[in-house]
């Protein structure tokens, strides 16, 4: 056995206390190192060939301690992310954010190696097509600016020597351009000596006479390939740069192109190195003469990643310190702050934000030189998970305690009713306050608490709810040897008020106090009681007692003791005196009710006079004004539009069914099992005889004998002529069975295998003529109607609306409305500016989510394409008195009926018509994410908008929301909305039944003659059986199914309310092709009867459709394979045929033996028989690991 040999490293390039995982990438000459470390983070580390590495860069920073687990992963596809898991979270993190730079110089500041500038962007080498070039950071890490020079001065002292370098790396094709001009105020500066550049530097002679004792301005204009830089220099004569050896008189020799050595400025020679600036002046000593300072201690030197206000040095010789210098790994991301509160001994500054981890921190003196050495550690944020108590009084001041995590950070406390900031006290793990007042309130009222760290603010999970003060009515005080047991009587809250909480004085006449000692509250329904004692006082006699909870104080008095006989004998004749009065006042008081009364029933019938008027006015005055043109339509591909027909309910098996966009146009060869079993299928007796023999297990579902039909669709998805030729036998079977006695009944429902798989073939069949022809004006329609019903309100809890119609969804509790024209502005950057403003229409009434929902629909009407905000990172402000005031859904000014809070609206915040309202996103750096109301799971009971909840109130405090609404005033909107939307549903009705150029689609006169044929060989002489079997196989299989989910053609979602208007359409539609006439009267759903008058013109016209269709010249077979042949083409490979293959194989081999007696049965031949015992042997043979 050999010898071990000891391995050293070859260099060490980072050190970090916690570090959990380690992805290395070769990029260029570039190492580049991906660290995950235990407290959350993301480090990238790159370094040069000679192992000296850059400033390490935080990619990600995790909020909590959470550590990074071992295995992280470089993207495959695009190398440009890395994929790192914590606990409960995968994170997919670019490695560079090359596209936030937008110059040559931006970029290259970045110093990251992924990112070079390609003509007029800053992108990835990848991203940069040739022939362009992509200009990068040179392979030197150490490098602080882009461009560097030197002077030398020859040895003669006649002339000198400026050598201007470019630190650039460049990669591309062909030959590289490079030029240097150099320019002085009299023009070009060098001699005809110089030396041609080559890349990456460039020289220019010229005579030391040029350079004057106050130095020169001379201007560099470079040329790398397309770009241009320009570099202004100032030349001094370097003997002329002299002083105390400080650094920073080193600085200034050095950036003057000069070289320092020996505490000297002298010319450079060609030996001198070129080491950068702060390594060369790190080492020099001041000729000042200031004490050094000595750090002893940070209060505090931990703190999270977000900073720290009002931190305190301590240590000596502090008083020249001008500025307190932070840096991080490697003197990398140098800060500094200043100092204020000089002692000599101690000093206050501010720690700025940083990475997670240590960093070093010394004192910057005048002379430019940083000494004394402490160490801060940076940690994660705080975070706040709850409140105890939840509750507080309107006076304020009761201790609130913060549950959360690394609390000890937390500076103050911030509530979003009260503008100062609360201070907060931390001992022993917790963290408490006290809350400051919340004035003039008379009901609870809850107020979001946030949590000040440095400069941010951290919102807290839950909020604290603010009642009014407690209410104490009275007291007793009960002598007890020689102590006083005092009762006080206090209304019941939903405080929960401890003993702790409340301070009890006894006072006597003379203002003399003593303390009451807490012993108990005991609570009830309506009344508690607070017991207290005041202890050792035998002769000490109260009058009143104060009560002091918080900032809230209360002088009680004592319940009145009873009244003496004498006091009754003298009340009883004032007594009878007052009844007498009491009765004559109400008698006075009836006659004045009864005349009100009447006043307010002749209000009540005005106020229904004009609703039914206005809905009048609404019929009559209703135009069609909505949209004609929408642009582009948002059509589904064929894929995901024929996968939401076969699997309406979605689930991991349609997934599977569905190839990548980047499959599409790759055939990928099935494995052997798959095609054996692609063979058998394509065996006309095996399918029929598979298909019969799982219909006839009792306990084959409907919902498996869908799965099955919509697996056989896909698996011959490529030979429909076959699929057509299988379920037109099938069909035949179907006919013949005992129980579709009745033919009437006939395909009316899906409960076979082969009325799923007529559905499937519909919908392949018509899809040309339903994207073609068929769609524009559905979308039409869909738009037309989300418009109306944005004209008018719509309750945002229940999703009813003014403008519908369906009854059932019909807002006839609506309040006044108003129409408003806002002036909406986009947030662009981060410094301020704005858009172009926008004009969206809105109204008073709509919610703050409603508001910004109309905003993007009127952005993505204008423009084409949606807002690049989702709505729940959108928030939006409102422009009052030159300042921005947020809206929110819920805030502190939010009504609230019991204890349902009212959702806030643009007539809450008085928002006026043709108000500006700003567009930020929840990334801006103020702001912070917050989830939707909607996210509640009891949202719909905490909240109300429109429709008020049960419960009891004062009329007077909002009269407007208690007039009486009667439903069947308000039936009028079904009509106005079903004019404003008339000539669409028309237009698409007319569209489906329409015979362009007297010709249908070949599928529906193929598949009606099969229908016709069939009745003719069944001897069905009554034409009413025919029409209802084709209209249960072409309007009720598939228009209807189109009609009423518009989600699966288009790329859009159905909101309930819509789904309601579309319901009713559609059973108009269905209507149509009824041959039922039945009288419609008054007891009628009003579904039925909106329609009614226009469905008799509608079944004269489907019977002239049915007509025609019958009419036109018969398809012939040929002609009819080729249109199939076309349509498996033209969606060739778009489907997992395998995946299905092996889902089908799942009930075949549940169901073996049942399809083996099947096929003994229909007689099928052996080698049937034995093809799939192979599939069977094949499937078997698979290991287990292969169906995953």
């Amino acid at each position: 056995m050999g010898t071990t040999q000891d391995l050293h490293p070859e260099a060490v390039v980072f050190r970090y206390s916690s570090m959990t995982s380690v992805l290395a990438v070769r990029h260029n000459s570039w190492l580049v190192f991906f660290i995950g470390t235990g407290d959350g983070q993301l480090i990238k580390l790159a370094v040069d060939k000679a192992y000296k590495p850059a400033c390490p860069r935080v990619l990600y920073n995790s909020d909590d301690d959470r550590r990074v687990f071992p295995k992280m992963h470089l993207d495959p596809v695009d190398r440009k992310h890395v994929y790192m898991a914590l606990r409960n979270q995968m994170v997919r993190v670019p490695v560079a954010q090359c596209s936030e730079h937008k110059s040559l110089k931006d970029c290259w500041s970045a110093q990251d190696p992924f990112c070079g500038w390609c003509e007029s962007r800053c992108s990835f080498q990848g991203d940069c097509l040739q022939p362009s070039a992509w200009i990068s950071i040179s392979e030197d890490s150490q490098q602080q600016n882009m461009v560097s020079y030197q002077v030398e001065k020859s040895s003669s002292g006649e002339r000198i020597t400026l050598t201007v370098k470019v630190h650039l790396n460049v990669n591309g094709t062909g030959s590289l351009t490079f030029t240097c001009n150099f320019f002085n105020k009299r023009g070009d500066l060098c001699d005809r000596t110089s030396p041609a550049p080559a890349f990456p530097q460039c020289s220019c002679l010229f005579s030391s006479d040029q350079l004057p004792a106050e130095g020169l301005n001379v201007t560099v204009k470079i040329r790398v390939g397309k770009q241009n830089l320009a570099e202004k220099l100032m030349l001094t004569n370097c003997s002329d740069i002299s002083g105390p050896p400080t650094s920073a008189l080193c600085s200034q020799c050095m950036s003057a192109g000069c070289s320092w050595s020996n505490d000297v400025c002298s010319w450079t020679t060609r030996s001198a190195n070129s080491e950068p600036i702060q390594d060369v002046c790190r080492l020099s000593q001041s000729g000042l003469n200031y004490s050094e300072p000595v750090i002893f201690s940070i209060e505090p030197s931990v703190l999270s990643f977000h900073g720290r206000n009002h931190a305190l040095m301590n240590g000596e010789n502090l008083d020249h310190v001008t500025k307190v210098r932070i840096q991080g790994h490697m003197n990398c991301s140098l800060k500094e702050s200043p100092v204020w509160n000089h002692t000599g001994s101690s000093l206050t500054f501010h720690i700025p934000s940083g990475d997670k981890g240590s960093v070093s921190v010394c004192a910057v003196l005048p002379d430019g030189r940083c000494l004394g050495k402490a160490t801060v550690t940076y940690g994660s944020s705080p975070s706040c998970t709850g409140l105890t108590p939840s509750t507080t009084w309107a006076s304020g001041k009761r201790k609130i305690k913060v549950h959360g995590s690394h609390l000890e950070f937390v500076e103050e406390v911030v509530h979003d009713h009260a503008p100062q900031t609360i201070q907060t006290k931390y001992s022993s793990g917790t963290l408490w306050y006290h809350t400051p007042p919340f004035e003039h309130i008379n009901q609870p009222v809850t107020s979001t608490v946030s949590l000040r760290v440095a400069n941010q603010t951290l919102a807290c999970s839950s909020q604290l709810t603010y009642h009014p003060d407690p209410e104490f009515t009275s007291y007793t005080a009960i002598k007890t040897g020689n102590d006083m047991r005092v009762t006080i009587e206090k209304r019941a809250d939903k405080l929960n008020i401890t003993t702790e909480e409340i301070l009890v004085f006894g006072v006597q006449e003379e203002n003399h106090d003593v303390e009451c000692v807490m012993d108990t509250i005991e609570t009830s329904n309506e009344t508690d009681s607070v017991i207290c004692e005041i202890k050792n006082t035998p002769n000490f006699n109260i009058n009143s007692l104060r009560i002091r909870v918080g900032n809230f104080t209360k002088i009680l008095l004592p319940k009145q003791a009873a009244p003496s006989l004498l006091i009754i004998l003298v009340l009883i004749p004032i007594i009878i005196v007052v009844i007498v009065g009491a009765v004559l006042y109400s008698y006075n008081k009836q006659r004045k009710m009864a005349a009100q009364m009447n006043k307010q029933l002749d209000q009540l019938e005005c106020d229904i006079r004009n609703d039914i008027r206005q809905g009048f006015v609404d019929m009559q005055t209703e135009k069609c004004d909505l949209i004609e043109n929408v642009g582009a339509i948002p059509f589904l591909d064929y894929k995901h539009f024929a996968s939401r027909i076969f699997f309406p309910d979605g689930g991991p098996v349609m997934t599977s069914c569905i190839k990548d966009i980047g499959q599409d146009a790759v055939k990928v060869q099935p494995d052997e099992s798959c095609q054996a079993l692609s063979r058998l299928i394509r065996d006309q007796v095996f399918l029929t005889s598979f298909v019969h023999a799982l219909e006839e297990q009792k306990n084959f579902n409907v919902k498996e004998k869908c799965a099955v039909a919509s697996l056989l669709t896909v698996s011959l998805h490529g030979d429909l002529p076959y699929l057509t030729q299988v379920m037109e036998e099938l069909l035949r079977a179907l006919m013949e069975q005992p129980s579709n006695s009745q033919p009437k009944l006939m395909l009316r429902r899906t409960e076979s295998i082969v009325e799923k798989l007529l559905t499937n073939w519909m919908s392949i069949c018509l899809y040309g003529f339903l994207r073609e022809s068929v769609g524009q004006p559905l979308f039409l329609l869909v738009c037309a109607l989300t418009q109306q019903m944005s004209k008018g309100p719509v309750d945002s809890v229940t999703e009813k609306a003014l403008y519908t119609l369906n009854e059932d969804w019909l807002l006839w509790q609506a309040q006044d409305f108003s129409p408003m024209r806002l002036q909406v502005l986009f947030a662009v950057g981060t410094d301020g500016e704005v858009s172009e403003p926008l004009e969206v229409s809105a109204l008073d009434c709509d919610t703050v989510e409603q508001v910004k929902e109309k905003i993007l629909l009127a952005f993505k009407t204008k423009f084409g394409f949606p807002y690049n905000t989702p709505l729940r990172q959108m928030h939006i402000e409102y422009e009052k008195d030159g300042r921005f005031v947020p809206l929110k859904e819920v805030d502190a000014s939010s009504g609230v009926l019991g204890e349902v809070t009212m959702l806030n609206t643009l007539k809450h915040y008085k928002v006026p018509d043709g108000a500006s309202i700003k567009v930020l996103s929840k990334t801006h750096p103020s702001l912070s994410p917050q989830s939707s109301l909607k996210d509640d799971q009891n949202y719909s009971t905490k909240y109300f908008h429109l429709i008020d909840p049960d419960i009891d109130q004062d009329q007077k405090k909002n009269p407007e929301r208690k007039k009486l609404k009667l439903k069947e005033v308000y039936l009028t909107k079904l009509l106005s909305t079903k004019v404003a939307v008339h000539s669409f549903v028309e237009n698409l009705f007319r569209t489906i039944w329409g015979t362009p150029n007297l010709k249908t689609p070949p599928a529906i006169k193929y598949f009606f003659d099969f229908l016709d044929a069939q009745g003719e060989s069944k001897r069905i002489n009554d034409s009413d059986v025919l029409h209802i079997w084709k209209t249960n196989s072409l309007p009720l299989r598939f228009w209807v199914n189109i009609l009423k989910n518009p989600q699966f053609v288009f790329d859009m979602e159905k909101t309930p309310p819509l789904d309601g208007c579309l319901s009713v359409i559609a059973q108009a539609f269905m209507d149509s092709f009824s041959l039922a006439e039945k009288q419609l009267g008054k007891h009628d759903p009003t579904n039925k009867l909106l329609y009614a008058k226009d469905i008799s013109q509608y079944k004269q016209e489907v019977r002239a459709y049915y007509k025609q269709v019958r009419d036109q010249p018969p398809i012939s077979s040929s002609e009819f394979k080729e249109f199939l042949h076309k349509e498996s083409k033209k969606h060739e490979n778009e489907f997992n045929e395998s995946a299905a293959l092996r889902e089908l194989y799942k009930y075949m081999q549940l169901y073996f033996d049942e399809i083996k007696l099947k096929l003994d049965q229909n007689g099928a031949p052996v080698e049937l028989k034995e093809q799939l015992q192979h599939v069977k042997s094949l499937f078997d043979s698979l290991k287990s690991c292969s169906w995953n």
